[in-house]
This record gives C-alpha cells, sequence and structure tokens, in this order.
C-alpha cells in the first residue's frame, strides 16, 4: 500500500521541477538567476521538512535563507 498523502520534500521536489521549467523559458539572464532561485529552494528542504507542513512555504523559506545568507556576506566583504 502506498502513501496517502505527500511528503513536504516530495511537495518541494514538484515544485521546483515546475519552477525550473518556467525558468529555462526565460531569455539568458533572467534563466540563470530564475534556475539558482530553484537551486536555493531545493538546498533545504530535507530540513523544512520537519518544520512545515506545506510545500510552497518550505521552499519560500531556503529561498529567503539563502538570500539573507548572501546579503549577509556581501555586507562582511564590503571595505569600511
Amino acid at each position: 500500500m502506498g502513501r496517502s498523502f505527500m511528503s513536504v520534500r516530495m511537495g518541494v521536489r514538484i515544485l521546483t521541477e515546475r519552477w525550473e521549467r518556467a525558468a529555462r523559458t526565460l531569455p539568458g539572464e533572467d534563466r540563470e538567476y530564475a534556475l539558482r532561485v530553484v537551486e536555493m529552494a531545493k538546498r533545504h528542504s530535507s530540513e523544512c521538512f520537519y518544520a512545515f507542513d506545506d510545500p510552497l512555504e518550505a521552499a519560500l523559506f531556503s529561498v529567503i535563507l539563502e538570500l539573507e545568507k548572501a546579503n549577509g556576506e556581501e555586507t562582511l566583504h564590503v571595505d569600511p
């Protein structure tokens, strides 16, 4: 007997597959940025499995976390 519900990880995978298809339709530089967003969304899907029950919320949390980390790195490496 199979699962009767979709796990958050499975939901994030399906969501990011759709985002990746959409990203590949974009021109040039936009495609590159969109594919980076897809990778950010995938990065923490296993950890988010424990905290969220909505795949979209888990994916967005992961993207926001990665953006904040990148923002922090830029801030740390700026000469005063």
